[in-house]
């Protein structure tokens, strides 16, 4: 059986995920794309999904069916991209979008998923820029800077190896655990769970920072180090 991750190719974009499928039998697409989803149930639950179908000619019935069975698995299927006026048709008789604001080219390179057992981290090896939003039901762990205007939430950690100017929420689902670290923390919001610090101003001569929620139940920076 053919792997089913080369069938398929999936891009964070602003508004969610945009999964782009080669021109393979649509059934085989369409099972590539679920064996995918089950495999990682972490990473897709509660995604917002955008589908490039290329040219395939598709009816009703069958974006309808994948619809459903996405929305069973906690996936919300908003979009149908296609080079096809038959299946541009059918997307919009279903209410789906069949137009999506185009991601700059930085935002559209393929990035990488760990599988951690139970957990699940998301790398992504470049710089945010203003106007990039991830949203992640895991780890983020960015090689690179987060600039003013772009924005990360997620449920677990957030781990920046450059600069933190962004806004940044960690442990969103209420994990008063979770951390952010950064090698210069100095973001324009910081959150984690529901308490938020206010702005920390560059500093002069920043050093490594991890932010966590102190055992008194309040928001603070101190040195991050490897042991901790």
């Amino acid at each position: 059986m053919e792997d089913t991750k080369s069938l398929l190719q999936i891009k964070g974009i602003r508004d969610g995920l945009l999964v782009s499928i080669d021109d393979a039998p649509w059934e085989q697409q369409r099972s590539a794309l679920l064996t995918q989803v089950d495999s990682q149930p972490a990473f897709f639950q509660g995604a917002r999904l955008a589908l490039d179908v290329m040219t395939q000619v598709l009816k009703v019935d069958d974006l309808a069916e994948l619809r459903d069975q996405l929305s069973e698995r906690g996936i919300f299927l908003w979009a149908v991209i296609s080079e096809s006026p038959t299946t541009e048709k059918t997307a919009q008789l279903l209410g789906l979008a069949t137009r999506i604001s185009k991601p700059r080219p930085e935002e559209a390179r393929q990035f990488s998923i760990a599988d951690l057992g139970e957990e699940t981290a998301l790398l992504l090896n470049r710089t945010l820029r203003s106007g990039t939003r991830i949203e992640f039901p895991g780890h983020v762990v960015i090689l690179g800077d987060v600039n003013p205007g772009a924005e990360i939430i997620a449920e677990g950690n957030i781990i920046i190896w450059g600069r933190l100017r962004g806004m940044v929420r960690a442990g969103s689902a209420g994990n008063v655990a979770a951390v952010i670290c950064a090698l210069d923390l100095s973001p324009t919001q910081l959150r984690i769970a529901d308490e938020v610090a206010t702005t920390l101003r560059p500093r002069i001569d920043p050093k490594p920072e991890m932010a966590r929620i102190n055992e008194h139940g309040k928001l603070q920076s101190e040195n991050w180090s490897p042991d901790r």
